[in-house]
């Protein structure tokens, strides 16, 4: 198993604010589904900052993403370790397969690969 990004995830009232304000830095929006917008660096595009109003398919919010290149084997791990799974696997129609589970500092992972 391998990680692509670690991304963190901000809880917003306000995607335009965010990104207005980030942009001053040098980000540049990259993903907007309205509801979770993506910011990246034009010459580092894994350099990331998500910014989500709510989750429009999870029962909670995560606090930060982790693409990896195999989402089924590292869900298999957590669930042969107990972990608490939060929101179960599966395909999303933005083109992701993911899961959310809880770290033992009590925060909750999107953890996600890339559907082809």
């Amino acid at each position: 198993m391998s990680v692509r990004r670690v991304v963190p995830d901000i809880h917003t009232a306000s995607l335009a604010e965010s990104r207005d304000f980030y942009g001053l830095i040098g980000l540049e929006e990259v993903m907007n589904l309205g509801w979770v917008m993506t910011l990246a660096s034009p010459g580092n595009p894994t350099a990331q900052i998500s910014f989500a109003t709510h989750d429009a398919t999870a029962p909670v919010e995560a606090d930060m993403s982790i693409e990896v290149d195999d989402v089924d084997a590292v869900h298999a791990a957590m669930v042969e370790r107990g972990a608490e799974i939060v929101h179960a696997l599966r395909d999303e129609e933005w083109g992701v397969r993911r899961f959310l589970v809880r770290d033992p500092n009590g925060r909750v992972v999107n953890v996600l690969s890339h559907r082809s």
